[in-house]
C-alpha cells in the first residue's frame, strides 16, 4: 500500500491530482472494453502531453509496474484491459489535430483524436480519414493504430496501416523517438510497420502522421436483398470475380436485420434473409457503369429486389443501420461475443453455413455482420452473462468459429487484433518457430513485459500449449507473458 501511495504521489506531480483515479469506484469503467473480459487496474492516469506520457512511463519503470495503454475502450478483443492490473494511461485528453497540410495530403493527430473527428475536420479542403471502423463515431486514431482497424471501406482503401505514415512514440524506457515520416517511404527498418497493430505491447504512440484522400467526385450506395444468406454470399463472390472491386461489400443477415431495424429504421426488409450494403465511389462515369455491372451481377442470384441510394439523406440511413447492428443487438440479448475472423471470399458460403449449424446444434443465436468484400466475419454469439455458463459457453462457441476461419484457408483476425480473447487461439496458425520468431520482437524492443502484458500470446498451461514452453525459453523469459 505504501508503495502504490508513493507511485499516486509521484504520478499526480507529473500530471495533476484530478488527473489521477484511483479510487474503486471510479476505477470500475476502467475494468472492460468492447470484449466481455474484465479486470481492474490499480491507478488511472490522464495525461496531456507526450511528454507527460514519457515521465509516467518512466516512473512505471522505475517501481517495476505494469501499464496498459487505452483510448476510447471501444476495442474488442480485450486490449485495453489491465489483466494483471497496474497503471493505464488514458489518452483521452490528447485529442489535438496539430497540423493539416493539405497540398501534401497528410494530417498530424495526438492518439485521442476521435476518427470520425478527423474526417469532418479535413473536409472543408475535400479530404477525408479512410479508415472507418464501425466505431468511427468513438474510437480514436491511437486505438486504430494499436489494433490496424479497418472497416468497412479497407476493401478498397486498405486498413490502418496503409494511411498511417510515421508517429511518435513512448518506449519503454521512457525516451521519445519517432518511427516512419512524413512521407510513404523512409530508409531502414520498418518500425512504424511493426508497431502498427502491435496492440501497445511494444511502445505507446503519441502523435500520428496519417494520410489523407481526395473525397470522390460521386458516390452510390445499393442495397441488394436476398431470401437467403448464401445467395447474397455468392453475390459477393461474383461481384469480386467479375473484376469489380467497390469502396465496400457490407453483408448482415436476417438476425442483424430485426435487430438494427425497428431501432434505425435503415430501410431494410424485415422478411430478408440478408442483405447487402454496396457502395462505389470515384469518377461520376466511371460510379455508374460499375453500379449498373454490380447490379447485373446481384440479379444472377435472385435477389428480392435491388435499391440505389443517391442522395446523401439515404445514404446515411443506409450506413446508420449498418453501424448501428452491435448496439442494436441488445434487443435481442443482453451479450454478445463479436467473433472476428477472415476466410477467402471464395469460402464465405461453406464457413457461413457451418456457424448456422453451430448455432443450430448449440441453441445460441449467431447474428452474422461481414465486411463480406475482403472476407471478414463478424459472427455475433447472443447470449446472457447471467446465466450460469453462458459466458463460457459463448466463448467456447468463439473458438470453434475460429477454427472453421483457420480450416478454412483464413486467419484469426481481421482487424479486431489478438488481445486476450484470440491467445489461446494463436497456435492454430503459428507454430514453435513462428512463435519464437514473434517473441523475439520484445527482448529486442527492451519492455521487460512492463506495456500491456499478458496479451496476444498464450499465457501458460491454461491454454493447453505447453509444447510451446520451449520457444518462451529460447526467446527470453519475458517475450510472452
Amino acid at each position: 500500500m505504501a508503495l502504490k501511495e508513493a507511485i499516486i504521489r509521484e504520478l499526480q506531480g507529473i500530471v495533476g491530482a484530478e488527473y489521477v483515479v484511483y479510487k474503486p469506484e471510479d476505477l470500475i469503467v476502467y475494468e472492460y472494453d468492447g470484449s466481455v473480459d474484465k479486470a481492474m487496474p490499480a491507478i488511472v492516469v490522464i495525461p496531456d502531453t507526450a511528454e507527460q506520457v514519457a515521465e509516467i512511463v518512466k516512473a512505471a519503470r522505475a517501481n517495476d509496474v505494469p501499464i496498459v495503454a487505452r483510448g476510447a475502450g471501444t476495442g474488442l478483443s480485450g486490449g485495453a484491459v489491465a489483466q494483471v492490473g497496474g497503471i493505464v494511461i488514458s489518452l483521452t485528453r490528447m485529442t489535438r489535430i496539430l497540423e493539416i497540410d493539405v497540398e501534401n495530403r497528410i494530417a498530424v493527430v495526438e492518439p485521442g483524436v476521435i476518427n470520425l473527428h478527423l474526417t469532418e475536420h479535413v473536409s472543408r479542403y475535400g479530404l477525408c480519414y479512410a479508415p472507418d471502423p464501425s466505431s468511427q463515431k468513438a474510437c480514436t486514431i491511437g486505438g486504430n493504430v494499436a489494433e490496424n482497424s479497418g472497416g468497412p471501406h479497407c476493401l478498397a482503401y486498405g486498413v490502418t496501416t496503409n494511411h498511417v505514415l510515421g508517429m511518435e512514440v513512448v518506449m519503454a524506457d521512457g525516451s521519445l523517438q519517432w518511427v516512419g515520416g512524413r512521407t510513404r517511404e523512409t530508409p531502414g527498418y520498418d518500425l512504424r510497420g511493426i508497431i502498427i497493430g502491435s496492440e501497445g505491447t511494444l511502445a505507446i504512440v503519441t502523435k500520428v502522421i496519417v494520410r489523407l484522400l481526395r473525397q470522390p467526385e460521386a458516390v452510390k450506395t445499393l442495397l441488394a436483398v436476398f431470401r437467403e444468406l448464401d445467395q447474397a454470399s455468392a453475390a459477393v463472390s461474383g461481384i469480386i470475380a467479375a473484376g469489380i472491386v467497390p469502396a465496400a461489400i457490407e453483408m448482415m443477415d436476417d438476425l442483424c436485420i430485426q435487430a438494427v431495424e425497428p431501432a434505425v429504421n435503415a430501410g431494410y426488409p424485415a422478411d430478408a434473409g440478408a442483405v447487402l450494403l454496396v457502395e462505389v465511389e470515384g469518377l461520376a462515369e466511371s460510379v455508374e457503369e460499375e453500379v449498373e455491372e454490380i447490379e447485373n451481377v446481384c440479379n444472377e442470384f435472385n435477389p428480392i429486389e435491388i435499391r440505389t441510394a443517391t442522395d446523401q439523406d439515404a445514404r446515411d440511413r443506409l450506413w446508420a443501420g449498418r453501424k448501428g447492428v452491435l448496439g442494436a443487438l441488445g434487443r435481442l440479448a443482453p451479450n454478445y461475443l463479436l467473433v472476428d475472423g477472415t476466410v477467402p471470399r471464395t469460402q464465405l458460403v461453406q464457413v457461413l453455413s457451418q456457424i448456422r449449424e453451430l448455432s443450430q446444434r448449440s441453441g445460441y443465436p449467431i447474428a452474422n455482420l461481414l465486411h463480406a468484400g475482403d472476407g471478414n466475419l463478424h459472427p455475433s454469439v447472443l447470449f446472457d452473462e447471467r446465466k450460469p455458463g453462458d459466458t463460457h459457453n459463448a466463448l467456447a462457441l468463439g473458438g470453434e468459429i475460429l477454427k472453421m476461419c483457420v480450416d478454412a484457408g483464413g486467419v484469426l483476425s481481421g482487424e479486431h487484433g489478438i488481445g486476450l480473447e484470440k491467445q489461446e487461439h494463436m497456435p492454430l496458425m503459428f507454430n514453435d518457430d513462428d512463435m519464437e520468431a514473434m517473441a523475439r520482437l520484445k527482448p529486442a524492443f527492451d519492455t521487460r513485459d512492463m506495456l500491456n502484458p499478458a496479451k496476444i500470446f498464450p499465457t501458460g498451461a491454461s491454454c493447453n500449449e505447453v509444447a510451446f514452453a520451449g520457444a518462451i525459453a529460447r526467446a527470453g523469459a519475458d517475450a510472452w507473458i
